[in-house]
């Protein structure tokens, strides 16, 4: 059995889902749970799967683009409007609505690459094993709605 290690973000988040029927139509905000996983077979030298500030490296300036930001379809007929307004604060996501489920798709293949490049880049104090694998991301719309991604 391997073992996992999950870091924890919190980014407040609106979206607007231009497909849905009701409510969710319009704009509205979250405050998004984003838990990542990581596993490996075995523990490093200090026994650990990886240091938790790995995550925190990688993924933390990032999300900060969600962060009172709007995701949008780019085909949701107010999109441009909101672009022009909002600017670098409205997060396109082309020709498909930003569901839960697809922002923790978009945050597993970010980690997933920005794992990689650090992992090949100079680390000091911080190594990230080649046996370390991103498992999933899971993000919680609310406390008691999440989706999950898996590779």
């Amino acid at each position: 059995m391997p073992y996992r290690v999950c870091r924890t973000f919190e980014v407040e988040n609106g979206h607007m889902l231009s497909k849905h029927p009701d409510k969710c139509r319009f704009p509205h905000g979250h405050t998004r749970k984003v838990e990542c996983v990581l596993e490996a077979d075995d523990l490093d030298d200090r026994e650990m799967v990886c240091d938790f500030k790995v995550l925190k490296l990688v993924l933390s300036d990032w999300l900060q683009r969600y962060d009172h930001a709007i995701c949008m379809n780019t085909e949701d007929p107010a999109y441009a409007d909101f672009k022009a307004r909002y600017g670098d604060r409205v997060i396109g996501h082309e020709s498909e609505d930003p569901t839960t489920e697809v922002l923790a798709r978009d945050i597993f293949l970010h980690l997933r690459n920005a794992l990689a490049d650090y992992r090949n880049g100079e680390v000091t104090g911080f190594p990230l094993r080649e046996q370390v694998r991103l498992l999933s991301v899971k993000v919680w719309e609310t406390s008691s709605s999440w989706a999950e991604y898996r590779a």
